[in-house]
């Protein structure tokens, strides 16, 4: 046929979940930020360059601004509100009964446009409506407004999409001061929240030794499913001038650690641990490789840019007629034939049983190799829902892998018809941010997939290890010690992907009309002063070494030349005649360094042939392989650097 035939969407599930799986939840998200006196209060002064310069509801902003940047170019489907509460004005779309007091609705929840990137960072840089929009009420606000506010943006916006939740950033631990009459109704529409499956996440600001009391209001308004969610409740504190640690970039550390909403990659999967004892768990993609946002062809005839949609029509190659879907089967080549088969045929290829982890036995740590991971590493956490109990199951298997520095081995099924695979089972510890304290590597299990015996590969052969000295090694100890990362781990919440970052910016600065910058924000590039200052020293002491060890090697090996040539100029006995074939094969090629060098200055190695070529390189102990011109490349290089 002319074009090759795709997969149908009636055929068999694919084999693995595969990426688009995992992204194909939306998400819509809403920010509520506090508008009241105390969150307006500019920090105190200070000469420090690092301490905090914006009042809280202005670091909320910037924040939501940089969250709505992003979106707008790597999540196009996600959608994203931003709403003020506690303010003097009231706005809810075109509404004129105002029924939500001193709720503010900034940005209506929807895929963000450019224009409202535009009108919030105006907001933020120039404080344009800054008089008009955030002025705090007299009165506050009854948190009961807030969310039924949020219950109707997302069932009208967003009613099915699999992720919905509403930020709340507020320095106010106790917003109605013991009332019951406005706490009951605010407890009750938060519960219609989480019936509504919206999760709700408080990041709560502190200022130096204040504390935020949860008990006093937001106890009752957090509902958290404890086998997912951290127990920290995302708390947010300014340090101290000079800490380098700002209000601004506490909260985004903050944010960008939940922004992504935690999507499974399987749910209620059975883990069986033994005969009879399974629990349930839920996977997840914590680690996905992230590619610049697809392309996609335009039509720009019309009143405003259109996607253009593509068919596919399959013809065939001897007649030229229109094949239709049903005429193409499904077929493998094998031994130069075409073997057929029917759906149903296809799919009873693939019965392995259903979707499992089964534990089939135990191992040292130490024996699983770091070359055995041939996959991404999915993380899963215990869920009640299938089984009650399995998180106290699971907590003990965990914590006895780790105390045993023992890991499992299971026989793992991801889905329906997909092909069963081994997999380590590992525990991990959680792992934290110094400053900020968001975890950036969860505590739990890791399914780690291990290969089989058909997935090895022969290693290359003859495989010359170079040694060096000790006395380099230990100088270079010194170099390696004093550039560790922080905390000796690395933190890939610290390293964006500055292609990705640069292409996204580009992105941006068209859509927005803004300036293009002049180069990537590139954090991978070392700091080449803070080394030099850090082991210049030793860096130099083990060049001076290295050029002294150097020295040393070439001198041994202009000894061994020489006297090779004293042996080459002693007289041999006549050796046999032998066959040219074998002639050429022959290790002996009749050719010492000192023809060589004189062949290399009149310029005739080229005059060589192949089978000439050959000995000689192999002879000096130089790859033999490859075309003509490779192989007197080799040979003028080992001449420039040994004659």
């Amino acid at each position: 046929m002319a074009d090759h035939y795709e997969k149908r969407d009636e055929e068999e599930e694919e084999d693995e979940i595969g990426e688009e799986d995992y992204k194909a939840q939306k998400d819509a998200l809403i920010f509520a930020i506090d508008v009241s006196e105390s969150m307006l209060r500019p920090p105190p002064e200070s000469d420090d360059k690092k301490a905090d310069k914006d009042p809280p509801v202005y670091a909320a902003l910037k924040c939501a601004y940089q969250v709505m940047q992003q979106r707008i170019i790597s999540n196009p489907k996600d959608m994203m509100g931003i709403v003020l509460f506690g303010t003097e004005k009231t706005k809810y779309r075109d509404d004129q009964g105002l029924p939500y007091p001193h709720c503010y609705v900034y940005t209506d929840l929807d895929i963000p446009a450019a224009e409202d990137v535009k009108n919030l960072k105006a907001l933020v840089e120039e404080g344009e409506d800054a008089d008009e929009v955030l002025v705090p009420s007299s009165e506050g606000v009854q948190m009961s407004s807030l969310f039924f506010l949020a219950n109707i943006l997302f069932t009208t916006k967003a009613p099915n999409f699999g992720s919905r939740r509403l930020f709340i950033i507020t320095d106010n631990d106790d917003p109605h001061h013991d009332d019951k009459k406005l706490k009951e109704p605010a407890a009750c529409r938060a519960k219609d929240l989480y019936d509504l499956g919206v999760s709700i996440e408080l990041f709560a600001i502190t200022r130096d030794d204040e504390k935020f009391d949860f008990s006093k209001f937001y106890d009752d308004i957090i509902y958290r499913d404890p086998a997912v969610e951290e127990a920290h409740l995302g708390k947010i504190s300014t340090l101290k001038s000079g800490s380098g640690l700002t209000l601004l970039n506490s909260l985004i550390s903050n944010v960008n650690s939940k922004k992504t909403p935690k999507r499974s990659y399987f749910s209620n999967m059975p883990l069986e641990i033994g005969p009879g004892l399974q629990i349930s768990v839920k996977g997840y993609n914590i680690f996905q490789k992230q590619a610049p946002a697809r392309s996609c062809y335009v039509w720009l005839d019309g009143e405003k840019a259109q996607i253009a949609v593509s068919e596919t029509t399959h013809i065939a190659e001897d007649s030229a007629r229109t094949v239709q879907t049903g005429e193409v089967k499904k077929a493998y080549k094998f031994g130069g034939e075409y073997v057929y088969f029917s759906e149903d045929e296809q799919k009873s290829i693939k019965q392995f049983g259903g979707p499992i982890i089964r534990i089939i036995g135990f191992k040292d740590r130490s024996q699983l190799g770091f070359w055995a991971s041939i996959k991404k590493s999915i993380f899963i956490f215990p869920s009640e829902e299938g089984y009650v109990g399995s998180s106290r199951v699971f907590t003990a298997l965990w914590q006895k892998l780790l105390k045993s520095k023992k890991i499992g081995v299971a026989w793992h099924i991801a889905r329906a018809n997909a092909n069963p695979q081994l997999v380590a089972i590992i525990p991990s510890q959680a792992q934290s941010d110094r400053k900020t304290g968001v975890d950036f590597m969860p505590a739990g299990l890791w399914l780690y997939p291990i290969p089989y015996a058909d997935d090895l590969r022969d290693p290359p052969e003859h495989v010359n290890l170079v040694r060096t000295t000790d006395q380099l090694t230990d100088k270079m100890n010194k170099i390696i010690g004093n550039l560790q990362l922080p905390t000796a781990t690395y933190n890939p919440s610290k390293y964006p992907n500055p292609a990705l970052q640069w292409h996204y910016k580009i992105l941006q600065a068209l859509a927005l009309e803004e300036e293009v910058p002049d180069k990537p924000n590139d954090a991978t590039m070392p700091k080449y002063k803070a080394i030099h200052n850090r082991c210049g020293e030793y860096i130099q002491e083990w060049s001076r070494t290295a050029d002294d060890v150097l020295g040393m090697v070439r001198d041994a090996k202009s000894i061994k030349r020489e006297m090779e040539i004293d042996d080459e100029d002693e007289p041999r006995p006549a050796k046999k005649p032998k066959k040219p074939a074998a002639k050429a094969s022959t290790s002996d090629t009749g050719m010492i360094n000192a023809e060589l060098k004189k062949r290399y200055k009149d310029g005739t190695l080229s005059k060589l042939t192949i089978a000439e070529l050959k000995p000689i390189l192999a002879d000096r102990g130089i790859d033999s392989k490859g075309l003509k011109k490779e192989l007197i490349e080799r040979l003028e290089e080992w001449i420039e650097d040994n004659v």
